[in-house]
């Protein structure tokens, strides 16, 4: 293969492509598909050749001849909520999880016809590792292995690139041969991922990848740097902030309190119901909460912006969090802030692709490019 040649790769679950935003310029899609109605509008909107290669519908709906040629990577963020730690933990047996399995079996059919990916990439939650007490890992590691492939894993914040803690786990599956830079100590390799490779029967130990991922440079920015001017957004009445603040408990009032005491403060606020009374929750470090969809009035990621005895609070627009997912301003989102943040909620945070794409990815599949320092 030159190396300059695109790489192709297959996107499932694709979103808003944010993957594919975050594997660049030197990869070329080759197929992509969500089930999502918004997610797939979102996807066209903002990719010319979307009608070239984007199948809006059910995995399981997607037929094998319906996949051209043959790809370098196929890329999975299959549906999270049943791997949440949020959740049910419903695991591989979930309905929307259990989507992987739709994706799964077109995997197992290109092999059969000769033409599987060289190399699988799955993200989903850090609750992955954990589901059923590691079954369902395991279960995926079996699936990978039945097909020939290596595998490892590694967990990312992207909290490193953007001021957003998005803890993310990220399964590397190849047929490749592995070069020796690729493997060894680097960031990633979490006491969760070490406990989950450790709990593997010894087959299926035999099989795993250490991945070596180098730390990315210092992230420049913090969450008040992506947020939009105050006259540009809506802000709450001072009602629903005084009963935001009540909802605090004194202990994170008094924090907020001596933080504005030195100037001007914006901390995140989640919502939390513990024993069934409802709390308020802030984080005083420049960073935002995980992102998800606004299914409910808990999961819209809330701001209150403090300047000594002044309060006031508001919700995070969906242009702000399309900049904490590391999209550039002329992504475009869905008119209404509910669907942007429908879409940025599900997505992944396209800086962190970038860096495993430019750090492991590309120096596996293209022969004699090394990873960089």
């Amino acid at each position: 293969m030159s190396r300059n040649a695109p790489l192709r790769f297959y996107e499932f679950f694709a979103g808003g492509g944010m993957a594919r935003l975050g594997l660049g310029a030197a990869w070329s899609c080759a197929f992509a598909n969500d089930f999502d109605a918004l997610k797939a509008e979102a996807y066209r909107a903002n990719f010319a050749d979307a009608g070239d290669h984007f199948h809006h519908g059910d995995v399981w709906r997607v037929s094998p001849d319906q996949l051209p040629g043959t790809a370098d990577l196929g890329w999975a963020s299959s549906p999270c909520q049943d791997f949440s730690l949020a959740g049910g933990r419903a695991g591989l047996k979930g309905g929307r999880s259990g989507a992987f399995f739709g994706f799964w079996r077109l995997i197992q059919a290109l092999n059969g016809e000769g033409r599987a990916p060289r190399t699988v990439v799955i993200e989903n939650v850090v609750g992955l590792l954990t589901s059923h007490g590691g079954e369902d890992f395991t279960a995926l590691c079996r699936a990978l292995a039945d097909q020939g492939y290596r595998f490892g894993a590694l967990e990312i914040d992207a909290s490193a690139f953007v001021p957003q803690s998005r803890p993310r786990v990220f399964v590397i599956a190849t047929r490749e041969a592995v070069p020796p830079e690729l493997t060894g100590d680097g960031v990633g390799r979490t006491p969760a991922v070490t406990a989950a490779r450790d709990r593997l029967p010894a087959d299926l130990a035999a099989a795993w990848i250490d991945w070596r991922l180098p730390a990315p440079p210092a992230r420049n920015s913090s969450l008040v740097d992506l947020l939009e001017p105050d006259a540009a957004v809506r802000w709450r009445s001072e009602a629903e902030t005084t009963r935001l603040l009540e909802q605090m408990s004194p202990l994170h009032r008094r924090r907020l309190a001596a933080a504005a005491s030195g100037g001007r403060v914006v901390a995140p606020v989640f919502r939390r119901t513990r024993k069934g009374v409802p709390m308020a929750e802030l984080r005083l470090d420049g960073v935002a909460g995980c992102l998800r969809t606004p299914r409910g009035g808990s999961s819209r990621q809330m701001l209150v912006v403090a300047d000594g005895d002044a309060v006031r609070s508001r919700f995070l627009t969906g242009r702000e969090a399309a900049r904490l997912m590391g999209l550039a301003d002329d992504y475009q989102l869905p008119k209404a802030q509910t669907g942007s943040l429908h879409v940025c909620g599900d997505g992944v945070c396209v800086p962190v692709v970038r860096w495993l794409a430019d750090r492991l990815l590309e120096p596996l599949l293209r022969p004699g490019v090394r990873a960089a320092a």
